[in-house]
């Protein structure tokens, strides 16, 4: 848990000063072990958040990210005040305001999750070497389930492709999560807090969060709720259920673990007690489960080792790849209105809900980068501003991954059929008619590929190809062969 892998905070036990806990995407009480273990010296503390985007490197927030993290902020200000503590907000240079907090307050002590992006880093290292021999600093592994540097290939490497990651992995049970603290002792005063709506993150002019708000419940508690609820009715069946975007049918744990609203130690062990408890759920659903939290910290240690995951190519053959460059089609992919019908529905999803459902994102990534041959960095830049669960490590590597440039053993042949795949996992069409409306009334054997169907048929459903819903703005045929041309001169 701290930087050795086990629990510590004798260094800062030697005084009497105050604590400053430095908070970033670990929004939480329970399972924090730079709150936890501050707490446990019984000195006062001062739990700080500091919304940093202008340090070098440092990547400004989305607008979805800024909608959950305002509402976020609310709910664990109210946790934190459950606790006779307050948080103090700061906005500008994590640096200047970090050193600030220390200085004004007489804190002794700093404490802090690690953090594993490279410019995030950095900025964590000037904080320390700034505070010199006369603060204590903890850092602590508490967002991600296996240190990046301590998990290693035979040869001394990192692993670049996962199935070996998760065997070296699996081989040890993550540490038991970190129960929340009684309470949080005050300072003698706490320092000077911005005000969170002088942040302005929230949209107004126009307010497009309506359908996030009424998809989602933000905080901590929602977030336990969510995963009791999910292992009640869903984990059983996670390893198939999974796959069914029509099916609400995931944890959608994503956003909240992105903002450390809970910990993937906390999941990893409340799923393993529900399947030691039930004889239903089996082997197979639970280590699916287990292999998607591992799947996000191999994401995190390609990160750590290789850096620039969202702006340089993993795979340096893909730095000369012929791109296509379209505005129109990459306007037609981001509003949902390529032709395809589970491309476009996945695309709405996004912008209505801020998420998408897994299965669709390689879908819609797969038709942007192979279909439309349109760059990578265009969808993880769409992604990144709309999806409330935009990770800094999940979304660059799993665009990489997706357009053939990530780590990846075969990345050249996966280039997935919009139309198989929408048969396959929304047979009866639910998903589509959910969030492409005006294909509603069109009969299963129809709504996966409107433009095969005869006139008639779309006539009934009040379906006009061209205007109530447009044509295919490409043919998946003939974007597979183009794709495939295009690989064919980077494959080496």
């Amino acid at each position: 848990m701290a930087a050795s892998g086990e629990p510590k905070a004798k260094t800062a036990q030697a005084d009497d000063g105050p604590i400053v806990v430095w908070l970033r995407d670990d929004l939480r009480l329970d399972d924090n072990p730079a709150l936890a273990l501050a707490a446990e010296t019984d000195r006062p503390i001062i739990p700080l958040v500091v919304l940093d985007e202008e340090s070098d490197g440092v990547r400004s927030l989305g607008g979805a990210h800024k909608w959950w993290l305002h509402h976020s902020l609310e709910s664990f200000a109210r946790s934190l005040r459950g606790k006779g503590s307050e948080l103090t907000l700061r906005r500008g240079k994590a640096k200047n305001h970090v050193l600030d907090i220390v200085e004004t307050t007489g804190a002794t002590a700093l404490f802090f999750n690690r953090r594993y992006d490279q410019a995030s880093r950095a900025v964590d290292d000037a904080v320390v070497e700034a505070l010199g021999e006369t603060v204590a600093v903890e850092r602590f592994t508490a967002n991600i389930l296996h240190d990046p540097d301590k998990v290693q290939t035979k040869t001394g490497g990192y692993y670049k492709v996962y199935t070996p990651f998760w065997k070296n992995v699996s081989e040890t049970e993550p540490r038991d999560p970190v129960d929340p603290p009684n309470g949080l002792k005050q300072p003698a005063t706490f320092p000077k807090s911005d005000k969170l709506d002088d942040w302005g993150l929230l949209p107004t002019k126009p307010d497009w969060s309506g359908g996030m708000a009424s998809f989602w419940e933000i905080g901590e508690k929602a977030a336990h709720e969510r995963f009791e609820c999910f292992c009640d009715d869903h984990l059983q069946d996670y390893d198939k259920g999974r796959e069914r975007p029509f099916d609400d049918a995931t944890s959608r744990m994503s956003a909240h673990l992105r903002w450390g609203e809970i910990s993937p130690y906390r999941l990893w062990h409340t799923a393993r007690a529900y399947a030691e408890r039930r004889n239903t759920i089996a082997d197979k659903a639970l280590r699916t489960f287990h292999q998607e939290l591992v799947w996000r910290d191999f994401n995190y240690h390609l990160l750590h080792h290789f850096g620039a995951l969202a702006t340089k190519n993993f795979n340096s053959r893909f730095d000369d790849f012929p791109w296509r460059s379209s505005a129109s089609d990459l306007k037609a992919w981001q509003k949902g209105l390529t032709g395809y019908p589970i491309v476009d529905a996945g695309m709405r999803q996004l912008w209505e809900t801020g998420w998408m459902h897994n299965r669709v994102r390689m879908i819609v990534g797969s038709f942007l980068t192979k279909d439309l041959l349109i760059h990578w960095r265009e969808g993880e830049a769409w992604f990144w501003d709309t999806l409330v669960d935009g990770d800094i490590a999940s979304n660059t590597a799993q665009w990489q991954w997706i357009g053939g440039a990530g780590a990846d053993a075969q990345p050249f042949f996966r280039i997935f059929n919009p139309i198989t795949q929408s048969e396959k996992f929304d047979p009866d069409g639910t998903y589509i008619r959910r969030f492409v409306p005006e294909l509603k009334d069109l009969p299963k054997k129809a709504i996966h590929a409107p433009w095969e169907a005869d006139s008639s048929t779309l006539k009934k459903a009040g379906v006009e190809l061209g205007k109530t819903y447009p044509k295919p703005i490409i043919d998946h045929s003939d974007g597979r062969k183009r794709a495939l041309e295009a690989y064919g001169e980077v494959k080496g």
